[in-house]
């Protein structure tokens, strides 16, 4: 089918106390994995590209790759600028044709951040495109955003937020980090509780690579609506690369190589849709 917004599937999502997993694609085949999995799944799914896979291939490329895929699955798929780095970025990615935008001013001072992304969140409500927002700081690496440190969202902060902006969700810092954790992460999953009673707009939880099942459930049944995942299945591709070379250091054609990580990435966001709950939900 054609690639949709993601306003219906997070608003279905939060309806029904599960989340939709968003899922960072660096090439053909990932998107591939992606979209097999969740046909087979019958889920609904995003594909997400961050800046840097932007630079590596292209808006219009990656557009093309995904819509071209969802229109073989019959389940909703909505293509996300992930950490969408300024309103210029935003503005190119809404053009292109993405389906959801994501503006990320959570390292500029609050009300810096509320401009940017009301600036952002009123451009795409034209197209009827929802926004994202990131108020707190996710710590570790993204893409080529590095943080040293969490700053966790404040409940009271995030609901004035949510208001004077007018983003379609919120995502939050908990305790979470990108890239894989160096130590086993602590949540402040109750901190997220009073996130949920006082913001109405959908949650999203960033920095998911790494949280055991338990930990994305327990956030899932706090409120989160979007889980975004991308180092484990960067990690997957790669280990399945490397396991043909490996044992077979002959093998040229990039076809071969290239399946197996296929297949890694789509087994692993099939146990990533099933730990969201969006399994058979796709309408």
């Amino acid at each position: 089918m054609p690639l949709v917004t993601s306003k219906q599937m997070l608003s279905d999502a939060q309806k029904g106390g599960y989340a939709v997993g968003a899922f960072n694609a660096e090439n053909m085949e990932m998107v591939q994995a992606i979209l097999a999995a969740a046909a087979e799944l019958k889920s609904p799914v995003m594909i997400q590209t961050t800046p840097g896979t932007i630079r590596y291939g292209g808006l219009e490329y990656y557009y093309a790759n995904v819509s071209a895929g969802a229109a073989l699955v019959g389940v909703p798929v909505a293509l996300h600028l992930d950490h969408g780095s300024s309103f210029e970025l935003a503005s190119r990615a809404y053009r292109a044709g993405y389906t959801s935008i994501m503006i990320d001013g959570s390292k500029l001072p609050f009300e810096e951040n509320v401009t940017v992304s009301h600036k952002v969140a009123e451009m795409c409500a034209a197209g009827g495109i929802p926004v994202e927002a990131e108020l707190g700081t996710v710590g570790g690496k993204e893409d080529d955003r590095e943080s040293q440190g969490d700053i966790y969202t404040d409940p009271e902060k995030a609901a004035e937020f949510a208001e004077r902006t007018g983003v379609f969700s919120l995502a939050v810092a908990i305790g979470t980090a990108h890239g894989f954790y160096a130590r086993t992460p602590v949540l402040d999953v109750n901190r997220l509780t009073e996130i949920r009673k006082r913001v109405e707009i959908p949650l999203v939880l960033h920095g998911a690579s790494g949280l055991s099942d338990e930990q994305v459930a327990e956030c899932v049944r706090r409120g989160i609506c979007k889980v975004n995942f991308a180092t484990e299945l960067r990690d997957a591709y790669s280990k399945g690369v490397k396991k043909v070379l490996r044992e077979n250091p002959e093998v040229f054609d990039p076809k071969v190589y290239s399946k197996e990580g296929r297949e890694r990435v789509k087994e692993l966001v099939m146990h990533k849709i099933r730990v969201c709950g969006s399994a058979d939900k796709a309408r």
